[in-house]
């Protein structure tokens, strides 16, 4: 008895009425560590995944200055983003660009608003999105660009191109005030990367010496699987959490892959030509590339319809392109065509009667298809202009191709050591 008597008062104090203390929002850490993980995913898809891609459709002699044009953009466009992009997307701003409330990171909250994650899990997640986007257009252009014009091109297309296009519609701005979707970037990442390539290889213009294949399928393919399970991370993690509407999203994501990979070898046949593992993959990420938009708004089945009319349309376009566009990587038809099939089809897909969640109050099916036809017409305009202004801008200061020696004799000896900044 006398060992309790000191602490007697504290006991006394602790049964005495309490005054209600207002609960601390916490960040949820499942929801935390799904993002984490999504957005890992995303890196990897942007850095071995797309770089071996590369790297394996072309000649020999370019292989290493498309995987160094690859990681130059990913690295200066990360520092974009930290610097401007993300304030200038998601910051308080208007309908056309946000504000500067989180210019290199300052003010972010311990909760993103209206979510269960910290807001620099949200960043981490977008800038990865980004990432894509931007490590798409080197394939592009492979085997004739200059790694400094490309270093100058890469801010000013997240800065003309993606900063715009991005905030329109994922940040609430104009185009999602008029009625446009985009669930995980058909519209964001995957068109506006599409048709920003297109620009690109219509300005810079076609190779001299054009091979008909890359020079190591297997590492195409490598880099290509890696792609397919990589982006399920940009799905998955714009379901906002660990959720049902993320497995719904991953599973539709390869459902729509599969779908793809498998509608790209029948064209192949259908159109005379012989089925192969590297059109097995264009499908597949043809696929992926369409059900973006809507991956946890459709069901199953509206998912494999996607991916697989996505396919179609893009090898299609591939035979129709082919002969007046030098893209080695396939960057337009697979991600432009693909994007934008997927994002024209997304009011089909959610109605319920082929397995969607439905549209929300006051939203007919007819204002979501012209919603759609809004968006997919601004993206590809607003990716080709802004990416040609930017192009045209850094030439005049760094011309855009190599000399016809270094092309002729291949990009790789530039990136070797001291010779790494040759700008002939």
């Amino acid at each position: 008895m006398m060992r309790l008597l000191p602490a007697l008062p504290a006991l006394l104090l602790a049964a005495l009425p309490q005054p209600a203390l207002a609960q601390v929002a916490a960040a949820d850490s499942g929801d935390t560590g799904w993002m984490l993980v999504c957005s890992v995913l995303l890196l990897i898809a942007a850095l071995p995944g797309v770089m071996l891609r590369h790297a394996g459709l072309a000649n020999v002699r370019n292989a290493l200055s498309v995987m160094t044009q690859g990681i130059a953009m990913i690295a200066i466009v990360s520092l974009g983003w930290g610097i401007a992009g993300y304030s200038l997307i998601y910051a308080p701003g208007g309908g056309w660009i946000g504000g500067t409330a989180n210019l290199m990171l300052a003010n972010l909250a311990a909760l993103r608003d209206g979510l269960t994650v910290p807001e620099s899990a949200f960043v981490v997640f977008q800038m990865a999105a980004a990432l894509i986007a931007a490590s798409l257009l080197a394939g592009a252009v492979a085997e004739r660009t200059r790694l400094a014009w490309f270093m100058g091109f890469a801010p000013l297309w997240l800065l003309i191109v993606y900063v715009p296009i991005t905030h329109a519609i994922w940040a609430g701005g104009w185009l999602a005030q008029l009625g446009v979707m985009d669930f995980a970037g058909g519209l964001v990442v995957h068109e506006a990367a599409g048709w920003s390539a297109l620009a690109l290889t219509l300005i810079v213009g076609a190779r001299r010496q054009a091979s008909i294949a890359g020079h190591s399928p297997v590492l195409a393919l490598a880099g290509g699987a890696l792609l397919w399970i990589g982006l399920s991370g940009l799905v998955g993690g714009w379901a906002l959490g660990a959720t049902d509407d993320a497995a719904t999203a991953l599973l539709n994501h390869h459902f729509a892959a599969c779908a793809g990979a498998l509608l790209w070898m029948a064209t192949d046949r259908l159109l005379g030509a012989r089925s192969s593992a590297m059109g097995f993959l264009s499908g597949a990420l043809a696929g992926i590339a369409a059900i973006a938009a809507s991956a946890a708004l459709v069901g199953s089945g509206g998912a494999m319809l996607i991916g697989g009319a996505a396919a179609l349309l893009a090898r299609l376009g591939l035979a129709l392109t082919r002969r007046w566009i030098d893209d080695p990587a396939q960057i337009f038809v697979i991600h432009g065509i693909g994007g934008l099939t997927g994002a024209l089809l997304l009011p089909l897909g959610v109605l319920p009667l082929l397995g969607g969640v439905g549209f929300e109050a006051g939203i007919g099916l007819t204002d979501a298809i012209i919603g759609q036809l809004v968006g997919i017409i601004v993206v590809a305009f607003w990716a080709m202009a802004g990416s040609a202004i930017a192009a045209l801008a850094i030439s005049v200061i760094i011309p855009m191709r190599v000399t016809e020696e270094v092309e002729h004799d291949g990009l790789d000896a530039m990136y070797h050591g001291e010779q790494s900044w040759d700008f002939r």
